[in-house]
């Protein structure tokens, strides 16, 4: 991989739409190799997505307060909003495509990251994202941290993972998170008893996440890039 390019959409929320008509734009974009390698940044308006492979017993039985949506990523239900850094890949995968592995890099670019906050992730096996191991002497269970949910479609990936960073974690009470009922969510804020903001982990992640992509370099802007198309061809007989 070259360069890599991060695009941190601001600090105020995106609407789901919205962001996911962008995610679809510059995946057709790097389809088209138009424009590099690129990451969206952002925090969502509160929404609930519905991955390919949430059942009907997975829904909310009644108004969880922000809307559901379905979504064509891996995985179930869970939830996207303030305080929550979402990153979305836009990335071309090498040959031949090895969806595991690449869920396995999006977790060590994470494990990696919140280890600079003092945080042992680990991974679990039979589950994607990156967790907290169970602590019996604070009465606390293994909890997930960050979720991963991806979709490889013509090489390139688009969706890509969440990480707990101040969210209200009231937002995960009224579903069952990715389908999971054995055990619980956390975010950076409530492990490490302090305020730790989107803003304050984002450049930690894309720093980790270049690594192990494998960028040559990376760089930051706030709008996504612009498609270069190639030369015109010449006229016949020119």
């Amino acid at each position: 991989m070259s360069e890599l390019v991060f695009v941190r959409l601001g600090e105020t929320p995106v609407p789901f739409h919205e962001g996911w008509d962008l995610q679809k734009r510059v995946h057709a974009d790097r389809v088209g190799d138009l424009i590099p390698d690129t990451v969206l940044v952002l925090e969502h308006e509160p929404v609930y997505t519905a991955g390919k492979r949430t059942g009907r017993w997975d829904r909310p039985l009644t108004d969880p307060g922000a809307p559901v949506v379905d979504i064509d990523r891996g995985g179930k239900l869970t939830w996207h909003g303030p305080g929550q850094a979402t990153v979305y890949p836009i990335v071309r995968l090498g040959q031949p495509i090895d969806v595991v592995g690449y869920v396995r890099m999006l977790e060590e670019a994470l494990i990696r990251a919140i280890a600079e906050f003092g945080l042992e992730g680990r991974r679990v096996e039979g589950r994607t994202g990156v967790w907290l191991a169970a602590d019996p002497d604070r009465g606390l269970a293994e909890r997930k941290i960050a979720a991963i949910g991806c979709r490889i479609a013509r090489g390139v990936g688009m969706h890509g993972f969440a990480l707990n960073c101040d969210n209200d974690p009231s937002w995960f009470d009224r579903i069952v998170p990715c389908g999971i009922t054995d055990a619980g969510v956390t975010s950076l804020s409530a492990e490490l008893g302090r305020d730790v903001s989107v803003a304050d982990a984002v450049p930690v992640v894309e720093r980790h996440l270049a690594a192990v992509l494998g960028a040559t370099g990376y760089r930051v802007q706030d709008s996504a890039p612009e498609p270069v198309r190639g030369a015109e061809p010449e006229p016949a007989g020119a």
